[in-house]
């Protein structure tokens, strides 16, 4: 079991939703979190909530879309605090449409923040890990990502990405001290779109608190978990992975589960509802 106690952390994303959580999470297992994101506002917040929990936060303001500039991030985290121990790639945006509505910006912002930038950080910080022979990867990924989402398809063709290349870098780097993880959470109370669009998720589809999305990260960490399902409780998690299961055999039946539970209605009327540019970055799961 790997004890977090004195391990730097790199976390993007943490200024707000999950991110805050995990940053909580962290500092309660007096972890050095370097944290970054866009607002330097919101890092000072998660920066003094880590200190007065018992841990040590550093803020860098950056917009992880800056793909060019990752280099400059990852020489300025080494200069002040040497190796990082632990990446959690937590970063992201959602933005639903119906699909011939998507501008390329927009499909360009989804793909890059949610899936270039998690390779290319992870690239850049992995040669330092594998002269150490050790390091944990942690991508932050989404049920969209195990299952395409109507209204939201760039969205789940990110986070599927996300979830294969974890698969891939996971088994590349089997028996070097190397792990990767990947965390799918599905609905979430609180924060990100479930609340933010003030349309309440499907109650059968399950809801979880951030708090089991945390816990399954921590345990990601200490466990090393190859993949973790996270939705309300046990049963919606096995009942979970029993649809991916069947959808594998048949994708039409799960399609009509979706359509059931309202996964489909929810998505549409988000679209509806949409305002511009209203996205949502670092705070984006379902």
């Amino acid at each position: 079991m790997t004890n977090l106690k004195g391990k730097t952390v790199l976390l993007t994303g943490a200024s707000r939703g999950l991110g805050l959580y995990f940053a909580r999470a962290l500092a309660k297992e007096q972890a050095t979190i370097i944290c970054v994101s866009r607002s330097q506002a919101g890092l000072d917040t998660t920066c003094d909530e880590i200190k007065a929990l018992g841990g040590q936060g550093i803020s860098i303001p950056f917009d992880m879309k800056n793909i060019a500039e990752l280099s400059n991030l990852t020489h300025q985290v080494q200069e002040t605090v040497g190796s990082v121990d632990i990446l959690i790639n937590n970063a992201g945006v959602e933005i639903h449409r119906a699909f011939v509505d998507y501008s390329t910006k927009e499909i360009e912002s989804i793909l890059v923040t949610n899936l270039i930038s998690a390779m290319e950080l992870t690239r850049l910080l992995l040669p330092n890990m594998i002269e150490r022979g050790s390091g944990r990867i942690i991508n932050i990924a989404s049920l969209a990502g195990k299952k395409g989402v109507a209204y939201n398809s760039i969205y789940s063709a990110s986070k599927a990405g996300l979830i294969m290349w974890n698969d891939a870098m996971r088994q590349e780097f089997a028996g070097t001290g190397i792990h990767f993880s990947a965390i799918c959470p599905g609905y979430i109370s609180e924060i990100g779109m479930t609340a933010d669009s003030r349309i309440p998720a499907p109650k059968l589809a399950g809801v979880s608190i951030p708090k089991r999305v945390t816990d399954a990260v921590i345990c990601a960490i200490k466990h090393n978990k190859a993949e973790v399902i996270v939705n309300e409780n046990l049963i919606t998690e096995s009942l979970t992975k029993l649809m991916f299961a069947i959808g594998q055999i048949s994708p039409s039946v799960v399609d009509m589960l979706y359509r059931w539970l309202g996964v489909v209605k929810l998505n549409k009327r988000r679209v509806e509802d949409w305002t511009p540019n209203r996205v949502e970055i670092g705070n984006h799961h379902k």
